[in-house]
């Protein structure tokens, strides 16, 4: 299953519309006034289906993910030099990236591929295509690209 996800071009807060490979809508993102990144995550049919908030005052990026009102787990960035790493306190999956942090694999605790997470580079705002093995990991895909993105968006700001 395949996710377009496709940041709004003009909105004062991280907004974002995910589209399944038919160009229908799966999910909408809207960024919520906050300390830090504060996501939301709709279904098709406008129901909140979760959240991807980011922790302040901590050392490293960390951001907490929860569906509805049960929390997940957490996803931290490493410190490293050169290739982008993040741990995740979810399912036992794992991140990595390439140097230039663009493209990602998201792995199961035995190296099976979850995700794979690749950004388009000739679009007006961010854009990333989300390859899930499995769609019942969707949610989950996408919470995940949304915590490093708004990383990555807090380094540039």
């Amino acid at each position: 299953m395949k996710l377009l996800f496709k940041q709004r071009f003009f909105s004062w807060f991280d907004s974002y519309d995910i589209f399944d490979e038919g160009g229908d809508t799966l999910y909408t993102v809207k960024g919520q006034l906050a300390w830090g990144h504060l996501l939301k995550i709709f279904d098709a049919q406008e129901n909140e289906v979760g959240t991807v908030k980011q922790k302040i005052f901590t050392l490293l990026p960390k951001f907490e993910l929860y569906q509805n009102d049960s929390y997940l787990g957490c996803i931290t960035k490493e410190f490293t030099f050169f290739k982008p790493k993040f741990d995740i306190d979810f399912n036992g999956w794992h991140i990595e990236g390439n140097f230039f942090e663009w493209d990602y694999s998201i792995l199961d605790a035995e190296g099976n591929y979850i995700a794979t997470v690749t950004k388009e580079i000739w679009n007006w705002t961010d854009t990333y295509v989300i390859d899930v093995s499995n769609p019942a990991d969707a949610l989950y895909a996408l919470m995940l690209v949304l915590a490093i993105d708004a990383e990555k968006c807090s380094r540039s700001d």
